[in-house]
């Protein structure tokens, strides 16, 4: 870690020209003000491929032990930012086969030609891929989230959140309710964990080969076991009332949509391709066993997740755009 490494990274995370014809950066998909997600059900790359799956949040990234929806190999984000960049399926920057164009960029841009050398001062030539993904992920690593009205409650301002929030609290952290079993630590997940889990959260008990749609088929994808079908990553719940839609494909559009289909212990779709029981899935978790749920629980709940925005990280300028204040002729895109 340096300042200037962080600096390198912030400048790349943001800048378009790292995408096939300079329309979509890291940011487009991770967006500041939405706590880094895009407030989209699916993200959309660079040529216009609608993705499958919603861009998780990189706040306190630098914690997580594994780092997609359902790869439970790739746990470096050095290597995880080369899928963005490089990865055809789907395409996201479509970078594929233009590396030696990305490389002639960063060593002739006014801005990064003299970074370089500075963040990577003990290399021949700092000028390479796995640097440029190294200064990114230096950079996603200092983008940390601790200072919400939660936060700030449990450092001793009692009037930081609201009297249905501190209800909201004592439900998420107590039986029935169960959340805190699989939404847990400081930054309520459980991917910070040395042995992270995944999930079948009874979302989809569609019928056919398999309960959930393809291609998102949750970590089946890579360890091909019939059990492992709709098992995903639990994601942070800090910053939550910002991050909508909600799952990993966006299909729940609202925060009382999603404690909703957890009070009934699955989703149940009445019609269309994928109608089904999701509170049947023979996958589903045993902790999502369903529970009473009346309105004043389910403000309490909303109430509480909404404690956990940390407004301050939403407009860091250390998190920002660097390209708005840099005073230089950028070309338009790597040829």
């Amino acid at each position: 870690m340096s300042e200037t490494k962080v600096l390198l990274g912030r400048y790349l995370f943001y800048d378009k020209r790292l995408s096939v014809n300079a329309t979509r950066s890291c940011a487009d998909c991770h967006r500041q003000g939405l706590a880094f997600t895009e407030g989209h059900a699916v993200s959309t790359g660079a040529t216009g491929q609608m993705h499958s799956r919603s861009a998780m949040s990189l706040v306190n990234v630098a914690y997580n032990t594994v780092l997609t929806w359902s790869n439970p190999g790739l746990r470096s984000l050095e290597e995880q930012v080369l899928v963005p960049l490089f990865g055809e399926h789907p395409v996201e920057l479509g970078m594929r086969g233009k590396e030696a164009a990305l490389l002639t960029l960063v060593r002739n841009d006014p801005v990064y030609a003299p970074l370089f050398p500075v963040s990577f001062p003990k290399e021949q030539d700092p000028y390479t891929v796995r640097n440029l993904a190294k200064a990114i992920a230096t950079f996603e690593r200092t983008i940390l989230s601790g200072r919400s009205p939660y936060d700030r409650f449990h450092l001793g301002d009692r009037r930081a959140i609201s009297e249905a929030a501190q209800r909201g609290e004592v439900l998420f952290f107590s039986e029935p309710f169960q959340c805190f079993r699989c939404h847990g630590g400081f930054d309520f997940s459980d991917v910070t964990e040395s042995s992270p889990r995944f999930h079948n959260t009874g979302l989809y008990n569609a019928s056919g080969p398999f309960s959930y749609p393809a291609p998102n088929l949750g970590i089946f994808e890579y360890t091909r076991r019939a059990q492992d079908v709709g098992k995903f990553r639990t994601p942070t719940l800090r910053n939550i009332a910002v991050t909508g839609p909600y799952m990993h494909d966006g299909s729940v559009p609202t925060l009382e949509a999603a404690i909703d289909h957890y009070a009934a212990g699955g989703r149940t779709l009445v019609s269309g391709p994928l109608a089904g029981k999701g509170y049947a899935n023979p996958n589903k978790d045993p902790l999502i066993a369903g529970f009473q749920l009346s309105p004043q629980n389910r403000a309490d709940f909303v109430a509480f997740l909404g404690s956990l925005t940390d407004e301050e990280l939403l407009h860091d300028v250390r998190f920002s755009n660097p390209w708005r204040k840099t005073a230089i002729r950028r070309p338009d895109r790597v040829k």
